[in-house]
């Protein structure tokens, strides 16, 4: 079967589009990339998400103008990752995350993502699934992540202990012990680790005064100094110290955090390039932090995918934290490091369709394994 795999992440630099062919049901699931692109929302799409994100009010109407804006963003991304191929037969649909609230002992978690995928059915003429974390959550889970089990079936190894690291705007963590171990399943863990590149992204923005968005190879921060008393003190705040599930988003590593971390390093006088260097190493020290506090053992290897992949400094720093541990991307173990977020919600929109659970109840809490994802057929 042929299917569309299409994410806009907590980073909302535009839609991974991946379009693949997949065979199998879990540990004969075989999947070829045939094409992966990234489509760059408009500028208006992208600063009324990271508005919406911010806090920023909107009626009714304006919500549902930006549901369906960017519903025809990733409807068109759809049309045109087919380019040059044969036709898909499926679109998996992320979304676009705008709110995320963590189930909690005393309420039942909360996750929006926008862009309805019965437009995205419309405009592709391609059944959509989307809405994947809404079942998790019914079920007592978090709603993310939820990349954990495609990774396990995708990235699994007999033998190794791997860490699938993805570091979009928000870190996640799939923790493979050896598929050769009874019962390796069950022992398959994840976790958001925290920040990946968006309080990276914001700094920059307000360091450079609006004229970078980001730091390119993490070449800026390389020039800079990491204040690891610094680094040491945001280690404390209580959602590193806190054991999985767990999950968190911009509503927590946002533009109000930046400036806490801000108004922490003014007693150290840091030029922007050491706070750059610091903020940086703080993304690498809790993943890092995670894998010491919470995994049964450390990894034999760890597959890096995401923008922060290509975070030349970022990778450095992450080595420095975990030596002796092999960190390269996931292109080492045959999947495309850029589209692999985009090639899982693939996998779970064709396990849907087969009628394959797709959460792990190990990462994100959820009393069971269950069926993910809303169905909307084209007309």
């Amino acid at each position: 079967m042929k299917v569309i795999g299409l994410m806009s992440g907590t980073s909302v630099d535009g839609i991974d589009a991946a379009l693949v062919e997949i065979s199998g049901t879990t540990l004969d699931l075989r999947v070829e990339l045939l094409a992966a692109e990234t489509y760059p929302y408009p500028d208006l799409v992208r600063s009324q998400i990271l508005a919406v994100c911010g806090g920023s009010r909107l009626s009714m109407a304006e919500f549902a103008e930006l549901d369906d804006r960017i519903a025809r963003c990733f409807g068109q991304a759809a049309v045109q990752i087919q380019t040059n191929q044969a036709p898909a037969n499926l679109i998996g649909s992320h979304g676009q995350t705008v709110f995320h609230r963590p189930t909690t002992p005393e309420s039942m978690g909360y996750s929006l993502q926008i862009g309805r995928g019965e437009l995205i059915a419309s405009i592709a003429k391609i059944t959509t699934i989307d809405n994947f974390r809404a079942a998790d959550i019914a079920a007592g889970g978090q709603g993310a992540p939820l990349v954990p089990k495609p990774d396990a079936y995708l990235l699994g190894d007999k033998i190794e202990h791997r860490c699938v690291q993805n570091i979009g705007g928000i870190g996640n963590v799939t923790y493979l012990p050896p598929q050769s171990q009874a019962d390796w399943e069950a022992k398959v863990w994840g976790w958001d680790t925290g920040p990946g590149n968006s309080l990276l992204d914001l700094a920059v923005s307000q360091l450079s005064q609006g004229e970078l968005t980001f730091d390119r190879d993490g070449a800026w921060a390389a020039t800079g100094t990491v204040c690891e008393p610094l680094v040491e003190t945001w280690l404390e705040q209580e959602y590193f110290r806190a054991p999985p599930p767990k999950s968190t988003g911009r509503e927590l590593f946002g533009p109000e955090y930046l400036q806490n971390c801000i108004a922490d390093a003014a007693q150290y006088q840091l030029a922007p390039a050491d706070l750059l260097a610091t903020l940086t190493d703080l993304t690498a020290s809790s993943i890092a932090d995670s894998y010491r506090r919470f995994l049964p053992r450390l990894p034999d290897r760890i597959l890096l995918c995401g923008g922060g992949s290509r975070n030349l400094y970022l990778r450095e720093r992450l080595q420095q934290h975990l030596p002796g541990i092999e960190v390269v991307t996931t292109d080492a173990a045959g999947i495309d490091s850029d589209a692999k977020e985009s090639i899982a919600f693939a996998v779970l929109a064709y396990w849907r369709h087969q009628q394959i659970p797709g959460n792990l109840p190990t990462a994100t809490g959820a009393k069971q394994p269950i069926l993910l994802g809303d169905v909307h057929h084209c007309h």
